[in-house]
C-alpha cells in the first residue's frame, strides 16, 4: 500500500496546508474503502492511493491529488456527495462527479457507445482535471488487469487503446500514452505483442554496446565545450508504437531507425542547437531525417530536436536533444503546464519570457494557443488554486459534436477530428491552427471562422496559389482569399477532412436551396441512389 508520505513526497512546492489537505483525503478514503477488496484480493484502497501517487508524480495540484484518492468513494455508495462537499469543497466534488460519470458506461466499441464518448467530452469540457484523474485511474487499473475476469480484459484493453491512449497523446502526455498502449497491447493481440517484443529485444542486443559507446563519446565531447550540466539516456521505442511502425514498413525492421534512441537533455534552447552541431560534427547525419520540433512543435506541444546519424559502433541511430522543461512537457504534457508557477504570471508575462530567446518565436505561438485555455477559470471556481480548463480544441469538439443527432455521424466526426494524426499550420500573422492530418485549405478557412469558409474564393500556401484539395503539411503558412460572391460547392464535401467544415458546408448549401442540397452524408446519398435503382 502506498503510504501518504510517498504521495506527499512527490508533490512539488507543497505548503503545510496542501499536505494536510491530502493527508485528510487519504484517511477519509482509507476509511470509506475499509473492507472492500479488488479482484486480486488486495484492499481496494491500494488503487485509490496508487492513483493519487501517479497524479502527484504528474505535478498536479492538491485538489486533484485528493480527488484521485476519493474518485471511487461516491460511486459505490459508501460516501454521500454532500459529505465530500462538506469536507473537501465543491471543486473537489466536481472532479469526483466527472470521473464517476465517465465510469458509468461499459465500452463495446466506439460505434456502439457514442454516448459514453459524448459524456467524456462534456465532462472534460468543464475541467481538464477530470480527464487527468481518469487517465491516472486507468493507468493503475491496466497495471493490474491480469486479475480482472478474462472476459472483461480485452474490452478494457481495447477501450484503453482506442480512447484513452489517443487522448493522452493529444494532451501531450507521452509517458502515460506509451504505458497505456504497451499495457493494453498483449490483451488485444497477444501474438503480435510477443513478435514485436522479440524484434525489439534482438535489435536492442545489436545496438546496446554501441549506443553506450556513443553516449560516452558525446558526453566527453560536450563537457569539453563547457557543458557543466547535461544528462543522457537511452530511450527504447514502445511496443505498440513499434508494432504500428512495423505495419507501415511491411515488417522490414531495417527501415526503422528509432527503436533505440539516445536522448540528450541540456539547460537551454541555445544549448540544444550547439549540441546538434557537435553531434553532426562527430557523426554523419542522414539527409532528410532531421526534425526541428523546437521551432515547429508538434500539435500537442511536444518540442525536441531529432536527428538520425550513421555511427561506427551502433549503425543508424536517432538522437533527440531537448531542455529539461521540454522533457517534462514531453512526459506529462498538459499536466506539466498546470504545475508551473509561472502560469500565475498570465499570458502577457509568459510572452515576454518566451520572446527573450531568439529561437522562441514559433514556440511563443504555441504558448498563445495553449495558455488561454489553461488559464480560463469559471465564476464558481474563481480564486481556486491551480484551476484549469480544457484546451480550446477539446472544448470546440464538445460543442461541435453535441449537436450531432446520429451516433454514427458523431463517432465518424470524432475519429476524424480527434483520434487522427494532427498537423498544425500558421496564418500569415503567425497564429497556430490545429487540424487533422490531410486537411485542406477549406478546413483551414472554416477552422478560423464559418464566414471565411462560406466566402472562400482562393488560397495561398507558403505564398503560392493552390487548389482547394491541396493537403496541408506541418508548418505551412496559409492565406485565405475571401470574396462576398464566393459560396461553398457540393464538391467541397468530397474534399474536406473535418466534421466542422462538412457541417457548415451542408448547412450553407441547404439554406441556399433546401430542395436541391439535402444535408445528408455522401455515403447516405449513395445508399439512397442504390436502393432506388434496385426498386
Amino acid at each position: 500500500m502506498t503510504p501518504v508520505k510517498e504521495i506527499i513526497g512527490e508533490m512539488t512546492d507543497a505548503s503545510p496546508e496542501d499536505k494536510s489537505f491530502v493527508e485528510k483525503a487519504y484517511e477519509f478514503s482509507k476509511k470509506a474503502h475499509e473492507g472492500q477488496k479488488r479482484y486480486s484480493g488486495e484492499p481496494y484502497f491500494i488503487h485509490a492511493a496508487a492513483t493519487a501517487k501517479i497524479l502527484a508524480e504528474y505535478g498536479m495540484d492538491p485538489t486533484t491529488i485528493a480527488a484521485g484518492l476519493l474518485h471511487d468513494a461516491v460511486e459505490d455508495g459508501r460516501v454521500l456527495r454532500e459529505d465530500i462537499e462538506k469536507e473537501f469543497g465543491d471543486e473537489l466534488l466536481f472532479i469526483v462527479d466527472g470521473v464517476t460519470k465517465l465510469g458509468t458506461h461499459k465500452y463495446r466499441g466506439a460505434e456502439r457507445h457514442a454516448e459514453s464518448l459524448r459524456r467524456l467530452l462534456v465532462a472534460t469540457a468543464s475541467d481538464i482535471r477530470v480527464l487527468i484523474v481518469k487517465l491516472a485511474d486507468r493507468f493503475h487499473n491496466m497495471q493490474t488487469l491480469e486479475h480482472v475476469p478474462e472476459h472483461k480484459r480485452r474490452r478494457i484493453a481495447l477501450e484503453t487503446l482506442e480512447i484513452y491512449a489517443p487522448i493522452a497523446d493529444r494532451l501531450g502526455m507521452g509517458k502515460i500514452k506509451r504505458d497505456l498502449e504497451d499495457l493494453a497491447f498483449p490483451y488485444v493481440d497477444p501474438d503480435a505483442a510477443t513478435h514485436t517484443a522479440e524484434v525489439r529485444k534482438l535489435k536492442t542486443k545489436e545496438t546496446e554496446d554501441g549506443l553506450a559507446k556513443i553516449q560516452k563519446e558525446l558526453e566527453t565531447e560536450l563537457k569539453k565545450k563547457g557543458f557543466a550540466t547535461l544528462r543522457t539516456d537511452i530511450r527504447m521505442k514502445g511496443l505498440w508504437s513499434l508494432h504500428q511502425k512495423l505495419k507501415r514498413k511491411r515488417d522490414d525492421i531495417s527501415l526503422i531507425h528509432d527503436i533505440a534512441a539516445l536522448r540528450i537533455v541540456v539547460p537551454t534552447i541555445e544549448d540544444c542547437y550547439t549540441t546538434l552541431g557537435t553531434v553532426h560534427a562527430l557523426f554523419k547525419p542522414l539527409p532528410g531525417e532531421f526534425k526541428d520540433y523546437i521551432a515547429f512543435p508538434k500539435p500537442n506541444g511536444y518540442q525536441s530536436l531529432h536527428t538520425t546519424v550513421v555511427t561506427p559502433n551502433a549503425g543508424i541511430v536517432e538522437i533527440q536533444i531537448r531542455t529539461e522543461e521540454m522533457h517534462r512537457a514531453a512526459q506529462f504534457g498538459i499536466a506539466s503546464h498546470m504545475s508551473y508557477k509561472q502560469l500565475g504570471k498570465g499570458i502577457e508575462d509568459l510572452g515576454k519570457d518566451a520572446q527573450k530567446s531568439r529561437f522562441s518565436s514559433l514556440s511563443f505561438s504555441w504558448v498563445r494557443w495553449m495558455i488561454p485555455s489553461l488559464m480560463k477559470v469559471t465564476k464558481k471556481e474563481e480564486g481556486a488554486k491551480g484551476v484549469t480548463k480544457i484546451p480550446a480544441w477539446l472544448t470546440e469538439l464538445a460543442e461541435a459534436h453535441s449537436e450531432v443527432a446520429g451516433s454514427k455521424e458523431f463517432v465518424d466526426g470524432l475519429k476524424e477530428d480527434f483520434f487522427s494524426h494532427r498537423v498544425f499550420v500558421f496564418t500569415p500573422k503567425g497564429d497556430v491552427i490545429d487540424l487533422p492530418a490531410a486537411s485542406t485549405p477549406i478546413d483551414f478557412a472554416y477552422a478560423i471562422h464559418s464566414d471565411l469558409g462560406d466566402h472562400l474564393q482562393g488560397a495561398k500556401v507558403n505564398g503560392k496559389l493552390v487548389s482547394f484539395d491541396t493537403v496541408l503539411g506541418n508548418g505551412d503558412v496559409v492565406e485565405i482569399i475571401r470574396r462576398d460572391s464566393a459560396h461553398p460547392s457540393v464538391k467541397w464535401l468530397e474534399i474536406v477532412r473535418t466534421a466542422l467544415a462538412r457541417r457548415h458546408i451542408r448547412t450553407t448549401l441547404e439554406m441556399s436551396d433546401p430542395t436541391k442540397h439535402h444535408p445528408q452524408s455522401r455515403t447516405a446519398r449513395k445508399e439512397t441512389t442504390h436502393h432506388a435503382k434496385k426498386k
